[in-house]
């Protein structure tokens, strides 16, 4: 866990080196939890988005996208349920003065069980080597069972807990487990009690007339009040989808892990439209192409994982997360959710308006339900940038750290380097650059050697590299270094164009989806 925290660190700190992303308001000592996204950053994260929406819009006739506005009527939070049940366990150490979630306390606790019992499995490993069976190991070694049956029990309590809201049971196992608070080192923990998350503000303009609202805590209640001016604007026929992608916000007491977890956010969600009694059937259906769209960014098919919940949300008959194996853990970035009709429902109920659907096949007027596909963005964008980082040892002892990002999502597509600043190269490489810009995210590098050029490049993931040099000016060829294999090839200028758009295309992840 050490080697990984470190490694952790080092992504943290090559994402403010190289702009991706910067602490908010850093030169007033920043903003607990609320970053910026630099100059990569924000295309990577906006080649991210692209690709989600495409997928969404393009690929299927019938889902579209709407943008609905972040303030909303507050008693659509009170339908919702948010103002009532959007609440998070705390706890308090009295000695530290710090605040905690009371269920990451717990399952933090859970994990720590987990790396004991894969410590002994790599040791296993290591020790046997190839006739090493590890299923077997798993199965009959008396140090892993013994752990295993500890993680089991605590964690059936947990969720116990959990799904009947027992405030007092959460505090009794963080007593019993012996948790101490990370900054104190004691155990004289508070109550457990709830807090609610909304950001709460006034709108109007005058101290009598002003309304509290909300920032919206999700981009969902957006869609469902929307559902029937997009569905008669559209002529939408049951079975169909909404897309939104936009910012939500949560205050959340424990926000860490860098963009992990932040009060300021954004959201890609899709809710989609079905007759009651079919929404399991399509739930599969989501919850197969939902993964299949991660697994063809290339990040390693190992690195996924469903986690189905054991505890619902009141709404919901089913629920599953879709994992990602981060440098600390196996940790949600994608919530597949089949809300049933409670949305609708209740929105039709506080606002007193006919929120059905007349279906023209069955001939009657329904509520729909509804299959939700939720992904955040900053842990999609953080979950790419770990998976893609590496630090590299060459030949000859230099070394390199290279992200080895989905050219589609590259925020440089191609940088333009003239091998030498003078013989007319410079121009030679601005013309090829006036030319690819108008389709690809282009730089210009002129500064420094051309080593060290090829090294600024790997640090962002710029997928190619273009070198201009004398034979350039006789022949119209240029060398083409490919960022993963170091591989240099000689190219036709004339060529370029077709050889980045194949590779560097957002299209070329949409047709693995068909």
């Amino acid at each position: 866990m050490a080697q990984q925290d470190d490694v952790f660190k080092k992504i943290v700190s090559h994402a403010k080196e190289y702009g991706f992303v910067f602490p908010s308001s850093e030169i007033y000592d920043g903003l607990s939890a609320v970053y910026d996204y630099g100059q990569n950053g924000v295309e990577l994260k906006n080649n991210i988005k692209r690709y989600w929406w495409d997928a969404m819009t393009l690929l299927h006739e019938n889902i579209v996208g709407i943008d609905s506005a972040i303030f909303m009527h507050p008693t659509i939070w009170k339908a919702s349920g948010h103002v009532d049940a959007f609440n998070d366990p705390l706890i308090d150490n009295r000695d530290s003065k710090k605040r905690y979630r009371a269920d990451v306390l717990i399952e933090e606790d859970i994990a720590k069980l987990d790396d004991k019992i894969e410590k002994e499995v790599a040791k296993a490993r290591k020790r046997f080597g190839e006739s090493f069976d590890e299923a077997l190991f798993r199965e009959t070694n008396p140090r892993i069972r013994e752990i295993k049956a500890e993680r089991d029990a605590l964690h059936e309590r947990f969720s116990q807990a959990m799904n009947d809201s027992n405030l007092e049971e959460l505090r009794q196992i963080i007593i019993d487990r012996e948790i101490v608070c990370p900054i104190s080192g004691t155990r004289n923990w508070t109550e457990v009690r709830q807090f609610n998350l909304m950001f709460r503000t006034e709108m109007g303009s005058t101290a009598d007339g002003a309304m509290s609202v909300y920032l919206r805590p999700e981009t969902a209640q957006g869609i469902f009040v929307n559902f029937l001016n997009v569905q008669k604007t559209g002529r939408m026929r049951v079975p169909f989808g909404i897309a939104q992608i936009g910012k939500a916000f949560r205050n959340e007491i424990v926000a860490r892990q860098f963009i992990f977890r932040m009060r300021e956010f954004e959201q890609m969600e899709m809710q989609f439209f079905v007759r009651p009694g079919t929404e399991l059937q399509w739930f599969q259906t989501w919850k197969e192409f939902r993964l299949k769209w991660h697994k063809a960014l290339g990040l390693g098919d190992d690195k996924y994982r469903y986690h189905d919940h054991e505890k619902l949300a009141h709404y919901a008959n089913a629920a599953t997360d879709i994992e990602f194996r981060m440098p600390f853990g196996f940790k949600e970035v994608e919530g597949i959710h089949s809300r049933t009709n409670f949305d609708l429902s209740q929105h039709e109920k506080f606002s007193g308006k006919n929120i059905k659907y007349f279906d023209p096949e069955l001939n009657e007027s329904y509520v729909p339900y509804v299959i939700e596909t939720s992904i955040g963005v900053d842990r999609m964008f953080l979950s790419v940038l770990c998976s893609s980082y590496e630090e590299q040892q060459l030949e000859g002892g230099d070394k390199r750290v290279v992200l080895h990002l989905p050219a589609p999502l590259a925020p440089v597509k191609c940088a333009v380097m003239p091998l030498v600043k003078k013989d007319g190269l410079p121009d030679k490489a601005r013309e090829i650059v006036d030319d690819l810009k108008f389709d690809f995210s282009t730089h210009y590098d002129e500064k420094d050697s051309i080593g060290k050029r090829y090294r600024r490049q790997d640090a962002i993931g710029t997928p190619f590299c273009i070198t201009v040099d004398h034979q350039t000016l006789e022949d119209n060829t240029v060398t083409l270094r490919e960022r993963d294999s170091m591989e240099q090839t000689r190219v036709s200028i004339a060529d370029l164009h077709k050889l980045i758009h194949n590779n560097v295309s957002i299209n070329s992840l949409l047709r693995k989806l068909k």
